[in-house]
């Protein structure tokens, strides 16, 4: 861990903090219901990322939106019972600058407040995102490593009809960028929250822990992997899609399940993502700055870890 920062004491006694960061593609409501009502049971509040609204062109994942009354109800309970709702782009689909604006207002009409923490889908839209993630010679080995495969997208491109930097800058805190296979966040990325000079749309970024399925997830938050969070008095922000076979024929996984009651009974603070960054932020005085070569060293990192190890 960074000797930047001095070691984060947590509120209550907490040992460490844990949570989730859940992109809703392919999620169901049948799935959503039995997912949550678990983790609540155990004492978890986590984020549940949402798309606002159905989509109006071809999708490029399936899943509910808070367009449909029953989900809708669903995530305003989630919400009345601690969890935090955050933001995957207006829905499953490019979006267009009004469209983003539109679900963002109908957002705030749902929750009471615009998010606070988001993630990119693959969206025309999405902000910073593949290359754009990266500056100098490692945007440059990113696009040679992807073969010219890497989309382009258009949040921060002014010229664009997808552009909405502007108002990611002004309504939403927190955007996920880089994930690693490590569970504790705070070693290969202890500056954040941290703003970049060099992404001046977004106002803060925090990195996460690589679960983008079932599989993922319950190889980077084994036993192991827990002790080592709880001894570091560290943090695990778990990046995941819960639609991702967590649950089969009706049934969770049960090596997930096993690994979530364990964690459960540690002295961990399990708040959402944006709570627990806003203390981190708090803590330290204020908002980080990445540095040049702060960058770079994160930079490297995540792109040895992206070419190696095939985190998201």
């Amino acid at each position: 861990m960074s000797g930047q920062f001095p070691r984060i004491q947590w509120p209550d006694g907490k040992d460490f903090a844990f949570s989730v960061f859940d992109d809703p593609d392919g999620q169901l409501l049948p799935v959503s219901e039995r997912i949550y009502g678990f983790l609540g049971d155990l004492g978890f509040r986590t984020t549940k990322a949402v798309w606002m609204v159905d989509p109006v062109r071809e999708p490029n994942s399936p899943g509910d939106t808070c367009q449909d009354p029953a989900f809708r109800k669903h995530c305003l309970k989630l919400q009345e019972a601690g969890f935090e709702i955050g933001w995957h782009h207006a829905a499953a689909h490019g979006s267009f600058r009004e469209e983003t604006i539109a679900a963002l207002d109908a957002f705030r009409d749902c929750f009471g407040a615009y998010p606070s923490s988001m993630a990119n889908h693959y969206n025309e839209e999405a902000i910073y995102w593949t290359a754009e993630r990266l500056t100098g010679w490692r945007r440059a080995a990113y696009k040679a490593l992807s073969r010219g495969k890497s989309q382009r997208y258009f949040g921060a491109d002014e010229s664009s009809p997808y552009f909405w930097g502007d108002i990611c800058h002004e309504r939403i805190r927190y955007c996920r960028n880089f994930v690693f296979s490590g569970p504790n966040n705070l070693n290969e990325c202890p500056w954040a929250p941290y703003h970049d000079a060099s992404k001046p749309y977004v106002q803060a970024w925090f990195a996460s822990t690589e679960g983008a399925n079932c599989e993922a997830y319950k190889r980077h938050l084994t036993e192991q992997a827990q002790d080592q969070v709880e001894a570091e008095g560290g943090l695990c922000l778990m990046y995941t899609h819960y639609a991702h076979w967590f649950m089969e024929d009706g049934a969770l996984d049960q090596r997930f399940m096993e690994l979530m009651q364990r964690l459960s009974r540690k002295n961990g603070w399990f708040a959402p993502v944006s709570t627990i960054l806003d203390y981190v932020r708090e803590q330290r005085g204020g908002l980080h700055e990445l540095t040049p070569g702060e960058r770079g060293k994160l930079e490297r990192r995540w792109l040895g870890e992206k070419v190696f190890c095939g985190t998201s």
